[in-house]
């Protein structure tokens, strides 16, 4: 089986891309998912993505975790698809979509995108942590030792944890680092380690630090492994509404796995 793709990568964190819109993928092979996104024994990625065909949308974006397990919304990988149908010719700058968690819209400037995701309405406050579902679950721990801190030892304990169940949920550690700047380290289930960037991670991390009145921007900044992201939004009560992940979506090779 021949199946050609492209990689891309949003802040680091990596994507295999395909286009499905005539269905031949094997979507029930997790076997191919995971050697596909295997970083010795094929291409390398965090996880695969598709492009697929939808009757009243531009497209569907249907995610995959390296593990090769369907999952829940990937926000650098939705700026990153949105990048790829661009590519294609499938939209132009800007775009309806849907995805596992519903519709998303988004629109590309420069190298940007700007990638709307679901409103949020519930953040969990406790003693020492938040939560809070972007899309995907998170965890939020504030730190002074973010440097220094074991991520996938650390994130690990907390995703296998008896707070969230079999289903776990992503960690991520943060530090403020100014007014309006947070800098974020994320383990991710599914990879079972840390990536570079995380979307729904940080856009988690920007309403979390505005809930417990850590920023009162509404527009953040988040500092991650593999370069920089935004995050705008509203709050009207307790909803944070018309929220943006903002950031690059770079193409960086295409090719084509035979399996």
């Amino acid at each position: 089986m021949t199946i050609p793709f492209s990689k891309y990568q949003g802040t680091g964190n990596d994507f295999v891309i395909i286009d499905n819109r005539n269905s031949f993928f094997p979507k029930e092979d997790a076997k191919l998912i995971y050697t596909l996104c295997d970083r010795r024994f094929g291409i390398g990625a965090d996880g695969l993505i598709l492009l697929e065909k939808h009757s009243d949308l531009d497209f569907r974006m249907v995610y995959y975790n390296a593990d090769g397990n369907e999952s829940s919304m990937c926000g650098n990988g939705g700026r990153c698809i949105v990048a790829f149908a661009h590519t294609l010719g499938v939209i132009g700058l800007s775009t309806v979509f849907e995805a596992i968690d519903g519709m998303h819209e988004a629109r590309i400037e420069g190298a940007n995108v700007h990638l709307k995701m679901q409103d949020v309405s519930e953040i969990k406050k406790a003693d020492t942590y938040m939560f809070l579902d972007t899309g995907s679950p998170h965890h939020i721990e504030l730190t002074d030792n973010l440097k220094a801190l074991d991520i996938k030892t650390q994130g690990g304990k907390i995703r296998n944890s008896n707070l969230y169940g079999s289903e776990g949920s992503n960690v991520n550690f943060v530090s403020q680092t100014d007014n309006d700047t947070f800098a974020v380290r994320t383990y991710e289930r599914g990879v079972e380690d840390e990536t570079l960037s995380c979307g729904t991670g940080v856009t988690a991390v920007a309403l979390a630090m505005h809930a417990i009145e850590k920023t009162s921007n509404h527009h953040v900044k988040l500092l991650v492994e593999g370069g920089e992201l935004e995050v705008s939004f509203e709050k009207n009560g307790e909803v944070y509404s018309n929220i943006h992940l903002i950031g690059p979506a770079t193409h960086v090779f295409n090719g084509t796995f035979i399996w």
